[in-house]
Order: structure tokens, then sequence, then C-alpha cells
């Protein structure tokens, strides 16, 4: 058995090996797998093409018993290294007798994929583990059905449980309709999200640095904080326990440290607003017994992330706290919070969440409830300076602008003193955003003159600056 987490295969990274000591087997074989308890593990009409599997990765053991069982016809690629070959591509030719295969090799190169991404399956991961179970880019019950024989292994067991259940509600004739739908679209969701075991690389802090550079001017104690707090990687492999927080004024740029952290850890990313969130099963979905029944926001989340790791930008946690009938959303949310899995009404199946990090912002922290507080570090930004206003107007906000317009900076330029007078029209306003706002406001103007005048560039100085946001 082969025990590999690499995300890729060659020849020195293969699925399986075969022997091959005489040195027969070219760069491509031809034929079938077979029952293990039959003479040759792989069979073709050629006898030189016979040959036991004296290698295979342990994610590709289902897989390989599944073309085999089905009797799909495949072609192996692969090299002879020191008396065995190596095989790292495998091509569907044609379906086997029962037609069973959902999308030919189309699917075939899917499932291989998602093995692929998914982590060495061990000896502690036993067939025990199923002994209670029943046995899609996914949505074909079919297609549902294969996969779960082929990679089933790949999920953790209590949804390796819940799909095989699921899978049988959808196909039994002795429930409604309406119940086979929510199951089969609950096991479409389900599926085609990858179950990771969570296990991080290490974060470089120098580039993790460079990234927040990128997204924010100035606040050097905010990065360095938010580097210290999710560099705890780097030792533990794992996530830190708390999430982060960031509290400050409208336009300071919160959600842009949102969405670095995401590139800094690597991660899909998916937002929750919590402004348009009145009831908590918006977040936690509603139950199957309703007709119009459909997962909760978190899990919509995690479905169009596409895997279990990600994160989760909560925007406006202060306004969570907001009490209904149906009861209080930030409750809801602690659940996720907590890392110990999250289960969602529709779905009925208890979410892992330990690959979730969650990443909030928010105005005013003391509408935030003390038992979200607990489960964040807090991180406040402070509102900029007016000379640092000043430099992101010149260095950020007005190139962003042209660039968009497509105006050259000599096209249109803003002196010194002209950059005060936009800062000085926005003193009362906290944050960045109204300095893009009359950047546009310049650059639109210097288009205008361009465009009617003639004239090949436009300086704006502090009075004309001063005249046209008045």
């Amino acid at each position: 058995m082969i025990y590999s987490d690499d995300r890729t295969v060659d020849a020195g990274r293969p699925i399986l090996t075969l022997n091959d000591k005489d040195g027969v087997f070219e760069h491509h074989l031809t034929g079938i797998f077979m029952d293990p308890a039959k003479a040759f593990a792989f069979d073709s009409a050629d006898p030189e093409e016979k040959a036991y599997i004296s290698g295979i990765d342990s994610r590709f053991v289902e897989f390989v018993k599944w073309l085999g069982i089905n009797r799909i016809s495949v072609r192996l690629t692969g090299e002879n290294r020191e008396g065995v070959f190596c095989v790292y591509k495998i091509r569907e030719l044609e379906s086997g007798p029962s037609g069973k295969l959902s999308g030919q090799d189309g699917f075939l190169q899917y499932m291989i994929a998602r093995l692929l991404s998914g982590d060495a399956v061990r000896d502690t991961e036993t067939e025990e583990e199923d002994a209670d179970d029943d046995s899609m880019k996914l949505t074909s019950l079919q297609s549902i059905t294969d996969f779960l024989d082929c990679a089933g292994r790949t999920f953790p067991v209590n949804i390796r449980s819940w799909a095989r259940r699921n899978l049988a509600v959808a196909k039994s004739e002795e429930v409604s309709q309406e119940e086979r739908r929510h199951a089969q679209r609950a096991l479409s969701m389900m599926m085609n999200i990858q179950w990771r075991r969570s296990l991080f690389p290490p974060i470089d802090p120098v580039k993790a640095r460079a990234i927040l550079d990128e997204e924010l001017y100035g606040m050097e104690k905010v990065k360095q904080r938010i580097i210290e707090t999710i560099i705890q990687i780097n030792r533990t492999g794992r996530l830190p326990a708390y999430g982060l927080l960031l509290i400050g004024p409208a336009g300071t740029g919160k959600s842009q440290i949102a969405y670095a952290v995401a590139r800094i850890l690597g991660l899909p990313w998916a937002g929750l607003d919590m402004s348009s969130v009145h009831d908590p099963e918006q977040l936690t979905g509603s139950s199957r017994i309703y007709a119009n029944a459909k997962p909760g926001s978190i899990m919509e989340a995690f479905s169009r992330a596409g895997q279990s790791d990600l994160v989760f930008i909560i925007n406006e946690l202060d306004k969570a706290d907001s009490e209904s009938v149906s009861g209080n959303p930030a409750d809801a949310l602690l659940t996720l919070l907590d890392n110990l899995g999250y289960t969602d009404n529709y779905m009925e199946c208890m979410i892992p969440t330990t690959g979730v990090y969650p990443v909030a912002t928010a105005n005013d922290k003391s509408r935030i409830s003390e038992p979200l507080l607990t489960r964040f570090a807090v991180i406040e930004l402070p509102d900029y300076t007016a000379e640092e206003k000043k430099e992101i107007f010149l260095r950020f906000a007005l190139p962003k602008v042209l660039k968009r317009m497509e105006l050259t900076e000599d096209e249109c330029r803003v002196s010194s003193d002209g950059a005060d007078q936009v800062v000085e029209h926005f003193k009362n306003v906290s944050g960045v955003r109204d300095l893009e706002q009359a950047a546009e406001h310049l650059a639109a103007h210097a288009l205008y003159l361009i465009e009617t005048t003639g004239v090949k560039s436009v300086v704006y100085d502090g009075d004309t600056v001063r005249e046209l946001l008045q």
C-alpha cells in the first residue's frame, strides 16, 4: 500500500505499480482489472500483459475494485522502473457490459482528480467503519452511486453513512417524490464538496506581509497582529483556535484584509452579510418537511467553495444580534465558530468545521454579544490620519481610477495642495471610500475637457479641486 498525499501523479509518484521484472511492458497497457481472487490483477488479450498489482495508492483501492467489478476497459499509461511498471494515468476505452460508467472517460477523470485531491487512506480506517452503511459533479443518482463506490472512503465516516442513507431514500419508491427530490439535492451538494483532513502548510511571513501591504496602506501594528495570529499554523499545522474580528470605521479596509487572509492561507472564501440575516433559519436551513425547504447560507457557502477548508468572511457581525420569533442569528453562528461541527436542518448531517477559518468585520464592538466576542481575536483598526489619506489618494485611489478610465497620469494630474483639498473636503468622513469617488469626479472632468477642448493634460490644484467638489 502506498500512503500518499500528493496532488499530482507521475512515474515517481504512481497511482499503482505492476510487477514487470522482465521489462516487457511499454508505455501503454490495455485491458481490464480482475477480481483479486483471480489469477491476475490486470488482464488483457495479450498474455504478456497479465500482471499482479505490486503497489497501489491507498486512495485508489476502491476505485480499482470498482473498475474490475464493472469490467471497465481501460488503458494504463506508465513507465518501467526497477522491475515495476509505474502507472500514472488511467483512461477509459469503452463502457463495460453493464454500461455502469456514468459519463465515460470524463467522469472517470473527474473521480481520479477528486481522489488525488484527498489525503491518504490509512490502515486505521478499516472496512469496519462501513459495516453499518449501505451502499456527482454529481447530479444524477447513477453518478452519485458510482462516485460513492469509488471515492466514498475520501469522506468522513459520518458523511459516508449519511450519503448512503440518503441515496437509499432517493432511490426508494416507498417515499414521496418530494422526499426523493430533497434527498437527491442534498446528496448533490454534499458529494461535490472535497472533504480534507485540514492540515495546512506553513506560512511565509514575508509573503504574508507583502499581501497585506498590497491591500492596506499603513496600519503597521494591525498587519503585525494579523500575521502573529495566523502564523500559529507553522507549528501546529492547524488553523488558530480563534478567528479574526476586525473592528473599525467604515471604509478602513476591513473587507480587504479578510480577502488578504484568504490569499495568505491559500483558501477559497465565502461571504455572509449579517445585516441581511434576520432569522436563524437563513443560516441553519429549513427542514425537509416543507415543500420549499432549502439549505442554509452556511451550507451553501461550503457548496460554493467546493471544499471543507475555507475562509468564512462574516460582514457586519455587530448586526447579528437581532431577536426574532424563530430565535437569534448570533446563536446559530456560535456552532460554526466553536469548530465542533455544524448541523444544517436541511442536510440533517453534522458538517465538520475544523477547516473553517472565520474572519468577521464590524463597526461597533459594543453591539456584539460577549459569547461571540470570546470566539475571536479582536483587532481594532483606527481611522487613517490626514497624511495617510493623502498618500492613499495619490498612490492608490487616483491611479486605480485612471487605469479604469484608460487615462494616463499625464492627462489627469493632481497637485499636492489639490490632494490636501480632497482630504480636507472629506475630513469628517471615516475611511477612504470617498477618496476614490473624488478621484472618479476629477478624472471624469479631465476626460470631458480633453474630449471637448482638445487639451492634452489637465492639472488640478487646490482652488480647482475646491471648486469642483463644493
